[in-house]
Order: structure tokens, then C-alpha cells, then sequence
């Protein structure tokens, strides 16, 4: 009972925050439109990413709540993994030619899959002190790597650094896929 209180207390929580956030969120697209002094534009680009960056680890916790309180219905649909890798790679920065492979057809919830992937992607960057990471598709299976004794149990979940990466495995395996660590490499299995 009391996990089931504290989940819904989470969700209520994201959704409170969401209306001061879209609030400082809106007025610093206003002044990115209006001709300030310098420093004062790069410090509304800073303030827009940041809330834009709050609106997105509100948006993994809730569907992690979700999840945890068993009300996670996901959007279902076929895409292709390599597709899906690619589009991760770009989401957090990764040049395209790190993702290569074969990919095959997977039913997924397609944008909480793209975003977990690319959690898993910067999880494996951040916590490797990498400045790169390579990433092979081998149909529903994405591989990435290199994985290092720092960055191994923050990607399996294990090791709580981040919301993005708990969160990450929770939404892959909600989906009957899961996330293992093997050596220097991660790999990502999707449901087919």
C-alpha cells in the first residue's frame, strides 16, 4: 500500500511541476525572440534547455510510475531497430556513423523505446568518461559499447547514478525486452 501511495504521489508531483515549467519555459522562448544583450541570449538558451531537459526526466519519471503502479498502456507499433538506434544516436548527440548493423522489425512503444536507447547511449558515454560509444544493431539486439567498470552497473540499473538509465531498463523490459551487461559491451534486446 505504501508503494502504491508514493508512486501516485510521484505522478501527482510531476504533474504540479509541469505548469510552473511550461510557465519559464514559455517566457524564455519569448525572449529568445527579443534582441537582448550580450550575455543575456545565451542565458535564455541555457534557461530553455534546462526546463526543456526538467519537461523530458518528468516525462521518465511519470512513465516509470506508471509502470510501477500497472497503468502503463503503451502505443504499440513495428519499426526497424536500426531506425530506432539511429534515431536514439541523434537524439543524445552521437554522430551517425556510430550505429551500424542489420536491424529487423520490433514492436515497441516507439518514442519511450527511442528515448530509453538514447538514455542507455548517454549513460554509457557519461559514467565511461567516453567521448564516444559505437553501437551495432544485430536485428532486435543493439549493441553498444565500450562498457567500463563504471559505467556497466549504472547501464544494468544496478547502480542508481541517474534517472535515465533505471528508467531506461524498466521501459525495455515493461515491453518483454531486456538489458544485460556482457563484457565491455551492453546490448539492448527488443521485443520482436
Amino acid at each position: 500500500m505504501a508503494d502504491e501511495r508514493f508512486a501516485r504521489l510521484v505522478s501527482i508531483a510531476c504533474h504540479d511541476i509541469r505548469t510552473p515549467l511550461a510557465t519559464v519555459h514559455g517566457f524564455a522562448r519569448t525572449l529568445a525572440r527579443v534582441e537582448l544583450a550580450d550575455p543575456a541570449p545565451r542565458y535564455v538558451e541555457m534557461i530553455e534547455e534546462a526546463s526543456t531537459q526538467v519537461a523530458d526526466l518528468l516525462d521518465q519519471l511519470v512513465l516509470v510510475t506508471r509502470i510501477a503502479e500497472g497503468r502503463y498502456q503503451p502505443t504499440l507499433s513495428e519499426v526497424d531497430s536500426l531506425e530506432l538506434a539511429r534515431r536514439a544516436a541523434a537524439d543524445v548527440g552521437e554522430e551517425p556513423g556510430a550505429v551500424s548493423g542489420e536491424g529487423a522489425p520490433v514492436r515497441v512503444d516507439e518514442a519511450a523505446v527511442q528515448r530509453a536507447v538514447g538514455q542507455l547511449f548517454r549513460a554509457a558515454r557519461r559514467h565511461g568518461g567516453l567521448d564516444a560509444i559505437v553501437v551495432t544493431v544485430r536485428g532486435p539486439v543493439i549493441e553498444l559499447g565500450p562498457i567500463t567498470k563504471f559505467s556497466g552497473p549504472v547501464i544494468s540499473g544496478e547502480s542508481l547514478k541517474e534517472l535515465g538509465a533505471p528508467a531506461a531498463v524498466i521501459v525495455v523490459e515493461a515491453l518483454g525486452g531486456g538489458v544485460e551487461i556482457d563484457g565491455v559491451l551492453a546490448r539492448i534486446r527488443l521485443p520482436e
